[in-house]
């Protein structure tokens, strides 16, 4: 953040929302004007239900994406996120297709929640709302199994 002081938003991928809840201590302290945008599977979307309604759901998770398979929320994490400048919902088949974008392009294998923030900002891009040009997106996750990576093949 000190060293890209033209960034202006972080989308981050959101399971139970640490990561995002991390995110968002470090913007608070180095770059107050930052927006996090937090970003969730649509099959497992536990954390943003609640972010959207303050009622926490229980939600069976159908999401191919490991690190983001979350049936629930969690009230502390919560209380951090209400800092995102906004949270989407992305389907497993655009998380797919930036996991895809990252193997080819980039020459990076990353399980279902790493390119999770990619598709968010494809997604945005694709409705318009790309709040930014200078944005930023962490690959995340370290829990790809051989039936995750293998998918990239299919």
């Amino acid at each position: 953040m000190r060293r890209q002081p033209d960034l202006e938003v972080i989308y981050v991928p959101v399971g139970s929302g640490t990561g995002a809840c991390g995110a968002l201590t470090i913007r608070d302290a180095l770059a107050p004007g930052y927006r996090i945008v937090g970003v969730q599977s649509a099959q497992a979307p536990a954390a943003h239900q609640t972010w959207s309604t303050g009622e926490p759901p229980t939600v069976t998770p159908a999401t191919r994406a490991a690190g983001l398979a979350t049936g629930s929320s969690f009230q502390d994490t919560q209380e951090i996120m209400r800092g995102l400048g906004y949270f989407i919902l992305v389907d497993d088949s655009e998380i797919d297709e930036a996991r895809v974008l990252l193997a080819t392009r980039a020459h990076a294998l990353a399980e279902g929640a790493g390119p999770a923030a990619l598709a968010g900002l494809l997604a945005d891009h694709r409705a318009g709302k790309l709040v930014s040009r200078h944005c930023v997106m962490p690959v995340t996750g370290g829990n790809a199994d051989t039936n995750e990576l293998a998918s990239l093949v299919r």
